[in-house]
Parts: C-alpha cells; structure tokens; sequence
C-alpha cells in the first residue's frame, strides 16, 4: 500500500454484502463502508402504482403483483395489499422490504389489541393516523421507509380512503393513485366522480379495472396480474391474482383512458 495514498488499498473495491460504499468526507478514506442497517440507503425491489375509490358504501383498493429490481421484472407473484383486520386495509407502493417490515409490525400490532379482548379493533383512522407518525418519526430521522401507503376501509358504516407517503404527508380523498399512477390514473378517476359524485361498487370496480389496464399500457414497471381489496359493512376481502386482458396490436391508441 502506498503511504501517501490512505485508503487506496479499497477503492473500487465492492462493499461486503449487507454493506454499502461511501462517498469520500473529511476525515474518512477515498471510499469506505457502513452498515446497511440504519442508513437510508435507496429502495431495491419496488412496486409501483396502488390506486384506491370509494363507492356507496365502501372501498376499493387495488395494485399489481410486480416486484420489480430495477428496471428487471424479477418477481411477478407478489402481493402488496394486506387485509389489517375486519374493517380496514392497506396497500403500498415503493421499496418491498419496507413494506414487509410495515407489515410485521402491524401483524402485531393487531395480536396485541386482540388479545386484550376489550372488543375493540383498529380503524382505518387509527391507522392512518399511526403511519403518519411513524412515516415522519423515520423521515426526520434521515432513515426513511421507502413507501406510499394507501390506507382504505370502513368502520361504523363511515368508509375512509388515506394516503401517506415517506415523508409523512398525509390526506384523505374520495380517489387516490400512487406512483405513475398519479399521473395517469388519477385524472380519470376525478374525471368520473366529477360527472357522477357517487359510485356504485360495480362502477368502482370497473373503473379500477379501466384504470389499471392503462397503467399496464403505459407504465414499464407495471404487470397484468394484479389483486384487488374491497372494503364493506360486511368486511374485507382480498381477490385476486386477477388477470388484465390486453391488446398490444391497439396499445398504441391508448391514450389517457380512451380506446
């Protein structure tokens, strides 16, 4: 190792797995390496858009099946919706580890309050509420969780729709789209609740089909298979996989929702 050179010794080296490179600073090497654990670090496998209605007496939430690395479509089975409990539910966009580590705490979190055995559950409120926190807790922490998370549901006959983002922004509306989905779902889904204020569960599901066929028309990191969270008095049911039928002789007609 050359003396006046600290640190060359690991430059352009490859970090060891589970740990990543830095760039230079004062008082560091050329390079170093710092636990994963910990650190921001940026989202691997990822899914992208989750997209959410409320009809006449619930919600709907759906989102695709694609975990995709990168720009590599690596895995195709994947779910993203989870059913919390009875009454409420939730999808996510973003890095899938986070959503993972989402879901376990929550898993718990649900045990927890069972077995207490007060009759009481968490709403989809609740839950808003609670993500909102710990989404800005670890953003002000400089140690996000990668994620956008719709949260829908229906608790003592009032439906709920919430989003939060890994910032700790948060809001309630009767539509919402994640990811691409933003920017081409979500115009159409405002388009016809500005025509029609309410929907009925069978339009609602419809427009979801309509709108996530043209996310897989449009948005690279979308997939076919997908799985759809409806929201009623009577509970919560996860469908799915279901299966898009598409055209790709006619793909390039579609545009902004119209064949």
């Amino acid at each position: 190792r050359s003396r006046d050179a600290p640190g060359a010794a690991i430059l352009g080296r490859e970090p060891r797995p589970g740990r990543r490179h830095l760039r230079a600073s004062p008082g560091h090497g050329a390079a170093g390496t710092v636990p994963a654990e910990g650190s921001p670090g940026s989202p691997m496998v990822t899914g992208t858009s989750v997209l959410g209605v409320k009809f006449s007496g619930g919600v709907i939430i759906a989102a695709d099946m694609m975990g995709s690395y990168g720009s590599l479509a690596r895995f195709r089975s994947i779910s993203r919706l989870l059913k919390v409990n009875d009454t409420t539910m939730l999808g996510a966009s973003g890095d899938y580890a986070d959503f993972q580590y989402l879901k376990q705490i929550i898993d718990q979190m649900v045990i927890d309050e069972e077995l207490l055995g007060d009759g009481h559950s968490y709403s989809p409120k609740a839950i808003h509420s609670w993500l909102t926190r710990v989404m800005y807790n670890r953003r002000s922490k400089i140690n996000p969780l990668w994620n956008t998370v719709v949260i829908g549901g229906c608790y003592n006959g009032e439906s709920f729709l919430g989003y939060v983002d890994m910032l700790g922004v948060a809001y309630e509306a009767s539509t919402l789209a994640t990811g691409y989905g933003a920017y081409l779902a979500q115009p159409l889904m405002r388009e016809v609740l500005e025509k029609k204020s309410s929907l009925t569960k069978e339009e609602a599901r419809d427009l979801i089909e309509r709108c996530m066929k043209i996310l897989y028309y449009r948005d690279a990191r979308s997939f076919n298979r997908y799985e759809v969270a409806i929201a009623t008095e009577k509970g919560v049911e996860v469908e799915g996989p279901l299966t898009l039928e598409a055209n790709w002789d006619i793909a390039h007609l579609i545009r902004y929702g119209f064949e």
